[in-house]
């Protein structure tokens, strides 16, 4: 067993920790990185970046049957389904070298392609080597949960780590779970010519404001996939075919060729024995404060395995807070408020802060909501892009939460979050210049319709204006 010393030990090279090790190590802190699996973790192979390069291929190919509106003749497209999937792994393959073990070193981190298993509270056992850091960051991520549904273990399932290899397009994909994944992946195969069904125990992209959801999920439904809602899967099994069946607990019965779990994510912490650490956990994952410090003082967690909102931009921010904390020792916290998030259907839908039901609970009548719908769009029209909608929750003349459904819908909340970020008045975004036409006119739009009462429909503003005009030359 080699011993090693080390600044900084960062076990899993998914976003986060890649973050935290290259930013330390460039700053001069002695590190070594753990990754017993893939460089670049799900992101990059099995989530964001497969995901959205699928959605891409499906977009050509609704494009071609949808063009008549744009004086282009619609023609049914021919997908390869195989060279969809060829088309997702290019992507990959050009990403990652971005996380590559080379480049890391190169940095000046020391890569051991290892897992991590604590054995006390400050030293970590990886393959041949035995670490001891200063500091240790957890950075494991999380996989897919999979639930004990009577029957799953003796059929074929996919995950998001296993459908990306998948090179026969599905006949008839039947996906447990409603949510963003589930229903990405619902749009991306109805697109490609298979059919699609969709199995959700409570309400589909239930975490998102019901109103522009259902825009969402109108949209899906016209494109054909079915989604059944209230549909708490009970039992699986083969059919004699050789499908899938899965029955509901309310009796309803759906039969596909293939089967995605798509119910959720688990904290990766079952190889780490936290426990010899003296680390706290839950459910969730590891149990950390707002400075993303765990029970022991050494140990921090980052991204999807500290519990909180999982998605990749999180464990990225996560970075930049720890890093001002572990090479500096200055206080630093962590903040939900701003962080927004998207599901990348088309439309896209996103949120940052709080939705109008959330915010009306917690500030009731101080709240006003601005809207601002997206067929009042010139870019939107011309582009035939004009079905969706803006939210935005403000107290006080300043906004706490933004829900965006549309084209772009994804870009456009970033702006809410540097507002919320900052404390940004909405009379700061309303006194923004957006290029005419584009797709960013929305957010200053809404931000005009925040204020259109105040100067239009007062009574006060007529009476000063009538006066200033008597007595100007």
């Amino acid at each position: 067993m080699q011993e090693l010393t080390c600044d900084l030990l960062v076990i899993g090279a998914g976003s986060g920790g890649l973050s935290v090790a290259a930013g330390a190590s460039q700053m001069g802190a002695d590190v070594v990185l753990l990754e017993g699996h893939k460089m670049g973790g799900d992101c990059l192979n099995y989530g964001c970046v497969p995901s959205k390069s699928l959605l891409a291929s499906a977009k050509v190919a609704y494009g071609q049957a949808h063009a008549s509106a744009y004086g282009v003749a619609d023609q049914m497209p021919v997908v390869d389904y195989a060279a969809a999937k060829d088309h997702v792994q290019d992507v990959i393959a050009t990403i990652a070298p971005v996380d590559s073990q080379e480049r890391f070193e190169g940095f000046g981190v020391r890569v051991i392609r290892a897992y991590g298993r604590f054995v006390d509270d400050r030293v970590v056992e990886a393959g041949e080597h035995r670490i001891t850091a200063r500091r240790i960051v957890i950075a494991t991520g999380s996989s897919p949960l999979v639930p004990p549904i009577d029957g799953l273990a003796d059929v074929p399932y996919f995950t998001n780590e296993t459908l990306f290899d998948l090179r026969e397009r599905p006949d008839h994909l039947l996906i447990i779970g409603g949510g963003p994944i589930g229903m990405e992946m619902a749009q991306a195969h109805i697109r490609l010519g298979s059919k699609v069904t969709v199995i959700e125990g409570d309400r589909a992209l239930g975490k998102d404001d019901p109103e522009l959801a259902a825009i969402v999920l109108d949209q899906l439904r016209t494109e054909g996939i079915e989604i059944a809602e209230g549909a708490q899967a009970e039992t699986i099994a083969s059919t004699e075919g050789g499908g899938i069946r899965v029955t509901a607990k309310d009796g309803r019965v759906f039969d596909g060729s293939h089967l995605l779990m798509a119910v959720g994510r688990k904290a990766n912490i079952d190889k780490l024995n936290l426990e010899a650490a003296g680390v706290e956990t839950n459910r969730a994952g590891v149990v950390v404060d707002d400075s993303l410090r765990s029970s022991n003082r050494r140990v921090y967690a980052i991204g999807d395995v500290a519990g909180g909102m999982q998605f990749t931009h999180v464990a990225g921010y996560h970075a930049g807070v720890i890093i001002r904390s572990i090479l500096f020792g200055l206080p630093s916290k962590a903040k939900t408020s701003h962080i927004p998030w998207a599901t990348y259907t088309a439309p896209e839908l996103a949120q940052v802060g709080l939705t109008e039901a959330h915010a009306r609970e917690k500030h009731g009548d101080r709240l006003e909501v601005a809207r601002f719908d997206y067929h009042h769009n010139d870019r939107a029209l011309a582009e035939r892009k004009s079905k969706g909608l803006i939210k935005v929750m403000v107290v006080k003349g300043r906004p706490i939460g933004a829900s965006v459904v549309g084209h772009q819908a994804g870009e456009l909340v970033a702006l809410w979050s540097m507002a919320i970020a900052n404390n940004l008045k909405m009379s700061q975004v309303a006194g923004m210049v957006a290029p005419y036409p584009t797709i960013s006119e929305v957010n200053k739009r809404v931000a005009g319709a925040y204020f259109s009462p105040r100067l239009f429909d007062s009574p006060m503003v007529k009476r000063v204006v009538q006066f200033v005009q008597r007595w100007l030359p």
